[in-house]
C-alpha cells in the first residue's frame, strides 16, 4: 500500500491503485496497527481541515488511501480485516517510536460517525479504548453549506434549502430506525439529506457518552478552531497525549460557495430552533458555543 494516487492520475487508474493497494494491505491486515483516535464528525464543520493539520504530526499516522474510511458507517459488513487494511504496518510506528521515544497513533477521519445510529456501538466494540474527536459548528450554517456541499456533489435534487428543510422530515421518517433493523443497509436520504438534524449535535454526543466515556471524547467548537488555531491544536495533542513537535501549516478546507443567501426569516426561526440543542453544548465545551455568544 506504497502506491498512492495522485492529483493528476486518471479515475480508471486511480482504481487500480486504490485495488492493489487495498489487496495488499488485506494480505498484511494483521501487522497493520488500528487508530487510537477517530476525527467522527460533524459533517461540514472542519473536519478535513483539522485532519490534515493533524496528519502533518511525525507521530499521527493517517489512513494510506483517503481520509475516510467509513468502516463503521457505511461499510461494516466488510470485516475489521478490511479496515486493517487502511493503516500503516506496525513496523512502522515501531521505527517512529523510536526515533521520538513517543508511541505513535494512527487515526481516520470519517464525519458520518457522529450521526449513524450504529457507529457509536460499533467503535466502543472494534476499539476499545478508542478516543474520539468531534467538531461542532453554527448548527444553522452548517446546515446551509452541507446543502450546497450535497447539491454540488449531485446527492441533492432539491435546489431551494428551504424546500430541502421543509422535505428532511419525510425524507429521514424511520430511516435511522431501519438502519438499526438491518445493520448492514444504508439509507441515501439518512446519510445526505439531514441538514438539521445532524446538527443536534447534544444529541448525538449523548448517545457516543454511554459507549466510550466522556473522558475519551473531545468536543472541539470549529468557530475557535478556525480563529486560534494553535490553541486548539494544542488541545487536541493534550487531549491525545502527543508531545507538541514542530507547528503545522493551519488551512481551510472544502470550503463552498453558496448558491445564494438565506433568507433573514428562516435563519431566525432556524437559530431558535436549535436554542436547546446548543445550550446542552455548554458541558462539552466548557463554554457557550462561539456562535451563540
Amino acid at each position: 500500500m506504497s502506491s498512492l494516487p495522485g492529483p493528476g492520475m486518471s479515475p480508471a487508474l486511480k482504481r487500480s491503485v486504490h485495488a492493489v493497494s487495498q489487496t495488499a494491505g488485506r494480505l498484511t491486515a494483521g501487522n497493520r496497527a488500528l487508530p487510537a483516535f477517530l476525527i467522527v464528525g460533524a459533517q461540514r464543520c472542519g473536519t478535513t481541515s483539522l485532519y490534515r493539520a493533524l496528519a502533518q504530526h511525525p507521530l499521527i499516522l493517517k489512513p494510506v488511501l483517503r481520509k475516510g474510511v467509513h468502516y463503521f458507517d457505511v461499510a461494516y459488513d466488510r470485516g475489521l480485516s478490511w479496515y486493517r487494511a487502511h493503516f500503516p504496518l506496525r513496523v512502522s510506528h515501531a521505527r517512529l517510536a523510536r526515533r521520538y521515544g513517543c508511541r505513535p497513533q494512527a487515526f481516520e477521519s470519517s464525519p458520518y460517525y457522529l450521526f449513524h445510529p450504529l457507529a457509536g456501538a460499533r467503535i466502543a466494540c472494534d476499539l476499545p479504548g478508542v478516543k474520539l474527536i468531534a467538531l461542532v459548528r453554527d448548527p444553522v450554517e452548517r446546515a446551509f453549506s452541507a446543502h450546497a456541499h450535497e447539491l454540488a456533489r449531485g446527492f441533492e435534487t432539491e435546489t431551494s434549502f428551504a424546500r430541502a428543510v421543509e422535505l428532511e422530515e419525510g425524507r429521514l421518517a424511520g430511516a435511522a430506525e431501519d438502519l438499526r433493523t438491518a445493520p448492514h443497509a444504508t439509507s441515501h436520504a439518512h446519510r445526505h439529506h439531514a441538514y438539521l438534524a445532524r446538527g443536534r449535535y447534544a444529541e448525538q454526543l449523548a448517545r457516543l457518552e454511554p459507549l466510550v466515556g466522556r473522558d475519551r471524547i473531545l468536543v472541539v467548537d470549529s468557530g475557535r478552531f478556525f480563529t486560534e488555531p494553535e490553541a486548539v491544536y494544542d488541545r487536541v495533542l493534550e487531549f491525545l497525549g502527543l508531545p507538541h513537535l514542530g507547528d503545522p501549516v493551519f488551512e481551510r478546507h472544502n470550503a463552498r460557495l453558496r448558491p445564494g443567501t438565506m433568507p433573514r426569516t428562516l435563519r431566525g426561526e432556524l437559530e431558535r430552533t436549535f436554542e436547546r440543542s446548543d445550550a446542552l453544548l455548554v458541558p462539552w465545551l466548557g463554554a457557550e458555543p462561539s456562535w451563540r455568544r
